[in-house]
């Protein structure tokens, strides 16, 4: 972090002041997921810098997506729930998205399917048939996050997967997988046998 903050303030040089924002937010990810005005707000960073370590997380998204989508996701497993964490883990609020993938199960695109609340998404089986349709899907994998930083599944998530899983079924794309994002650790629907 502190080559990205290049130069330090009066009395502390960059490898100070990133130790010091680090210790303040907690975790390299919740200075990543912060919001503009609070990481501005914090001696020795402004706009720049934000702008700055922004452009490295997308850069790392767009590594890691052009990785996927050279080979089948399912042979890269830890690959997907990376990616799936760099979009979802830190948010402040629930989202649902999905991984769009072909029949040789090849990315397709990523969406954010639904923005919610902190503790809820409201996530509509038409509205996904229809994105799935729009980007010639033949199988996704859901992913959402919990605000909360505790990964495990509710009873409301696996009747949610069930229910898409059917409908998407009546066109013939395959639900492979729904991951719960933590912080730090992301949750398989499917090797939990909840699918």
């Amino acid at each position: 972090m502190a080559i990205f903050l290049q130069t330090g303030v009066p009395g502390a040089s960059a490898v100070d002041v990133a130790r010091s924002v680090l210790q303040q937010f907690g975790s390299l990810q919740a200075v990543l997921s912060t919001d503009p005005k609070t990481f501005c707000n914090y001696r020795g960073l402004g706009p720049a810098r934000y702008a700055l370590l922004q452009a490295a997380l997308e850069i790392s998204r767009r590594h890691i997506f052009c990785q996927m989508r050279e080979r089948d996701v399912l042979t890269s497993p830890n690959t997907v729930r990376e990616y799936l964490a760099l979009h979802l883990c830190g948010l402040p609020q629930e989202v649902f998205a999905g991984l769009f993938l072909d029949n040789r199960h090849r990315v397709l695109e990523y969406q954010q399917l639904s923005v919610g609340t902190i503790d809820s998404a409201a996530v509509y089986p038409r509205e996904v048939v229809k994105r799935c349709l729009a980007s010639n899907a033949a199988a996704v994998i859901f992913a959402h996050n919990h605000p909360s930083g505790v990964a495990e599944p509710s009873d409301t998530d696996v009747r949610l997967t069930r229910k898409l899983t059917d409908a998407l079924a009546l066109i013939d794309v395959r639900v492979l997988d729904h991951l719960i994002i933590g912080q730090g650790v992301q949750t398989s629907l499917a090797e939990r046998g909840l699918m």
